[in-house]
């Protein structure tokens, strides 16, 4: 088996230069979603606001997407007081219909797994969480530096959230 190195090679710095990082900071994530206004509903119990709605379509958003004759609802929610600020996008196709994943909640294999948010209070937080109906995947745990709990979100994804219990590192 070739070497990561090989496979994915760092850029080294060059004598007398700083190497830069590749990224800055989480931007968004994007879900697609079978029940908007639920979708809307749980990132809110969040914290996240919506910000703006479009319609996307057409031969620019089919090409970059790679969604042949494309129409989708985009819904973009805002993590409150963000800073930078984060973004959960919903897309709602309308054509072509969107298939589902049965994988989505599946914790075991490849792919994509969970998405997870810190919070500062966990107990509080799942309590209110119950109250307004969200369902828990697991009890909460200690793990870590953490204090952690799977929520079941939007169209089966897989929600986490993590309330650091020592000083969270820089």
């Amino acid at each position: 088996m070739p070497s990561m190195a090989r496979v994915f090679p760092t850029a080294a710095p060059t004598r007398g230069y700083r190497r830069m990082p590749m990224v800055s900071n989480f931007d968004h994530m994007t879900i697609v979603v079978a029940d908007v206004e639920e979708a809307t509903k749980f990132f809110g119990l969040l914290g996240f606001e919506h910000d703006r709605t479009v319609v996307i379509s057409g031969p620019r958003i089919e090409a970059y997407m790679g969604v042949p004759g494309i129409e989708a609802d985009h819904v973009t929610l805002v993590l409150t007081g963000s800073s930078p600020r984060q973004e959960v996008q919903l897309l709602h196709y309308r054509n072509p219909a969107a298939q589902p994943d049965d994988g989505s909640g599946v914790l075991d294999r490849i792919g994509f797994n969970h998405v997870c948010f810190a919070v500062d209070d966990l107990d509080a937080t799942v309590e209110r969480l119950l109250a307004a109906g969200v369902e828990l995947r697991n009890t909460p745990m200690d793990f870590l530096d953490r204090r952690l709990v799977f929520l079941r979100g939007p169209s089966d994804v897989v929600v986490e959230l993590a309330q650091w219990v020592t000083p969270r590192p820089a």
